[in-house]
């Protein structure tokens, strides 16, 4: 395979971050774009074939000088990309060939070719300057995949989501430039600014924002709430593929920019605390929604919460390896979390033993992302398992696994009462779930092989761990359920609700303001005379005590 990896990887490089812009130039010729909408799939072709490599051996790289381009692939990094490939290539199956006809159709298959590049290309890009273009390119053509009906919630959650994108790359450009200062010979090469970093004196500020952008974009509380918004509003392909794929961006952000190999323990343990708190929030507030697709995004705040635990752990002890392992779990979300949403959009649709069929598949893949034995979730829960140990880190985990399968059990049960749509589903949509339901579910086995021992997950101690806190999240969804509708109805975004009324309130202390200005200026130049002449009178008799 490292044979293969010399000789292949670097085309596959290239064309893995190619071949949606080459689709692209298709699309853009009238009388070809229903042949561009029959081959997007295939996009995503040389991204898996790279995936591929990258896991079963050496890491690889591939330079375009004429771009000024640096691409570079290695084992986290191709976890990460054969899952996002995955999803694109399935979700695209019937994403454009649905949605052909439709108003603005065009426009949502040149954002969704434009996403689906920048996608592929955070996982490759190795130099500051390719790695910021495609992260902004992941964010930005979002936009209108988000807002693609131009509905009042869809334009709004649209409008919010690239406002979080903007700021997050805002912050994230002024820790590159902090980066790209700090390494003496002026190379712009990720992993030799982030060495050198380290010896920096100001590498605390330089993490602190990275963990500040990246932060964003995974949704960390409390800078999440552009990510129910969104998932709420974008149709179920778009959902999808944001939800799986895109959002990992700020994943591999994390895995290539923090310098895992020193420890940083001030941040490491701001970082977990953060994690925790998001993982334990993101489920408090998801078990109050009615909406399975605000239900299935508060998951992923949850999902993220847990990830950004385990890398402060990382952070904290100087641990290189976990980077490997945090993928590996962020891989098996990738695959569970966009046939969650697939799954429900096919569940809306079907009626009697296909419906029932559909939510059983769903609720495989919603307590897959607990834990459940035999599931690629018991690997993701195995990969961390060394790393959060049996300390309160450890027990932390287990809680939130617990959580989760509270909340993916009342998500399930929300979904069974959802009504049916007038339309079954197409052929295409139908298959694109089933497949992608069977991927996340038995992938991970054989992804965890390149890590691995998949057989350990099946010893009874770690069936014992694995199934006492699904037990306890069983009780307490059971509890949620018999509470049902006197739980609290907190709005999807729930903080970027209240600052919103916020400030709607503060435009009418403006309008106030602007009335006592206009009073004011119109008494006459003698009334305020005499107010000076009082309040200096006032003045000098306090003065004079």
């Amino acid at each position: 395979m490292s044979g293969l990896a010399h000789e292949f990887g670097p085309s596959l490089l290239v064309a893995a971050l190619a071949a949606p812009l080459v689709v692209l130039a298709v699309f853009l010729i009238p009388r070809l774009r229903g042949f561009a909408r029959a081959i997007t799939p295939f996009a995503a072709a040389p991204a898996l074939a790279a995936a591929v490599l990258a896991i079963g051996g050496a890491p690889f790289g591939a330079e375009l000088p004429t771009l000024r381009m640096s691409l570079w692939l290695d084992q986290p990094g191709g976890l990460l990309l054969l899952a996002a490939g995955l999803v694109w290539l399935i979700a695209s199956l019937f994403a454009l060939r649905d949605g052909q006809g439709a108003p603005n159709a065009d426009r949502f298959a040149v954002c969704w070719l434009l996403t689906m590049a920048g996608s592929f290309g955070v996982f490759i890009a190795a130099d500051l300057l390719s790695f910021y273009f495609v992260y902004a390119l992941v964010s930005i053509p979002a936009y209108y995949l988000v807002a693609h009906d131009e509905e009042p919630a869809s334009l709004r959650a649209g409008a919010v989501n690239i406002a979080f994108a903007l700021l997050g790359e805002a912050v994230l450009l002024i820790a590159f430039v902090m980066l790209a200062a700090g390494e003496p010979q002026g190379g712009v090469q990720i992993r030799d600014v982030v060495a050198v970093s380290v010896a920096s004196s100001w590498s605390d500020a330089a993490v602190a924002l990275i963990i500040l952008g990246f932060g964003m974009k995974i949704a960390l509380v409390p800078m999440h709430g552009w990510m129910p918004l969104t998932y709420s509003a974008a149709p179920i392909p778009a959902a999808a593929v944001l939800s799986g794929a895109a959002v990992k961006a700020g994943v591999i952000g994390l895995i290539r920019f923090l310098p895992f190999g020193a420890a940083f323990p001030g941040w490491g343990e701001a970082l977990t605390w953060i994690g925790f708190i998001s993982a334990f929030y993101g489920v408090a507030i998801g078990l109050t929604q009615r909406d399975p697709k605000a239900m299935l995004a508060y998951s992923s705040i949850s999902q993220m919460g847990v990830i950004a635990a385990a890398f402060g752990l990382a952070l904290m002890n100087a641990a290189p390896g976990a980077a490997t392992e945090v993928a590996f779990y962020a891989a098996n979300h990738v695959l569970v979390k966009a046939a969650l949403f697939l799954t429900a959009g096919a569940v809306m649709g079907l009626g009697g033993r296909a419906r029932t069929l559909a939510l059983i598949v769903a609720a495989l893949l919603g307590l897959s992302l607990a834990g459940l034995p035999f599931t690629g979730g018991s690997l993701a829960k195995l990969a961390l398992k060394d790393l959060f140990g049996d300390g309160p880190a450890g027990v932390a985990s287990q809680l939130s696994a617990a959580a989760t399968t509270a909340l993916m059990l009342t998500f399930v049960m929300r979904l069974a009462r959802s009504p049916i749509e007038s339309a079954a589903p197409s052929p295409s949509r139908s298959g694109s779930w089933a497949a992608l339901a069977v991927v996340g579910l038995l992938l991970p086995w054989l992804l965890y092989a390149s890590i691995g021992n998949p057989s350990e997950a099946l010893a009874p101690s770690k069936l014992i761990d694995a199934i006492w806190p699904m037990l306890i999240g069983a009780a307490l969804a059971a509890g949620s359920w018999a509470i049902g509708d006197r739980l609290p109805r907190i709005p999807a975004g729930d903080m970027v609700v209240a600052e919103e009324a916020a400030f709607r309130a503060s435009l009418s202390l403006g309008a106030a303001f602007e009335r006592a200005d206009r009073d004011v200026r119109q008494w006459p130049a003698a009334g305020l005379a005499l107010l000076a002449i009082a309040l200096a009178l006032v003045a000098a008799g306090w003065t004079s005590r």
